[in-house]
Parts: structure tokens; C-alpha cells; sequence
């Protein structure tokens, strides 16, 4: 059964950093495509990041929502069977709740139950 435990989140100011991770069980996430998703009150689950699995021929590709562009990495942690997602430059509107999923690539269709995610919160 797998299990997907999302940290990292907390309260930081406009222009910060914050680095989340997705630690997961059941499953080994450098040969699935994994994803992080976020939701923020009032609105729909969307996309954030994206990578694929680390075998031919996806071979890790990363994929970001426009909107954090340039701003967030996605990246594994083999050792750790961690996927993480490194935030700078935050800004308001990324204030939401982070989830971490499998997906199907191309699609980016979540595979698992989702977890708690974790809450980043962007204010001054």
C-alpha cells in the first residue's frame, strides 16, 4: 500500500524560501512519475510540478505550472525516496495546501489516495 507524507510547509514572508518534502512508502519514486499539486482556499486542486520517471525515455523530465516557472524545482532524493519541491521567491497567491501524488505521465492523473499535504502560507 503506498503512503505519501507531505512536510515542510510554514508561514513565510513575501520573496522567501521554503523546501517541501514528499516522503513516500509502498512505492520507490525514482521509477514513477510524481507530482506535486496545491490547493488554495476557494479553488480547484491544480498542478504545480512534475517529474517523470527516471527511466527511458522520460529519463526525469520536470514540468512546471507557468505560474511558478523559474521559481520552484522539483527533484528526487533517491536514498531518501523523497520528492521535493524547493520554493523561492514566494509570493502570495502560492499560499495553499501541498500535495504530493503519482501520477500517470503525460496526463498527470493522480494514482493515490491524496495525504494531509502541508500548508504554506505567504504573508508579511
Amino acid at each position: 500500500q503506498v503512503h505519501l507524507v507531505e512536510s515542510g510547509g510554514g508561514l513565510v514572508q513575501p520573496g522567501g524560501s521554503l523546501r517541501l518534502s514528499c516522503t513516500a512508502s509502498g512505492m520507490i519514486v525514482n521509477i514513477n512519475s510524481m507530482a506535486w499539486f496545491r490547493q488554495a482556499p476557494g479553488k480547484e486542486r491544480e498542478l504545480v510540478a512534475s517529474i517523470s520517471a527516471n527511466i527511458y525515455p522520460t529519463n526525469g523530465r520536470t514540468s512546471y505550472a507557468e505560474s511558478v516557472k523559474g521559481r520552484f524545482t522539483i527533484s528526487r532524493d533517491n536514498a531518501e525516496n523523497t520528492v521535493n519541491l524547493q520554493m523561492n521567491s514566494l509570493k502570495s497567491e502560492d499560499t495553499a495546501v501541498y500535495y504530493c501524488n503519482r501520477i500517470v505521465s503525460g496526463i498527470n492523473y493522480p494514482l493515490e489516495p491524496w495525504g494531509q499535504g502541508t500548508q504554506v502560507t505567504v504573508s508579511s
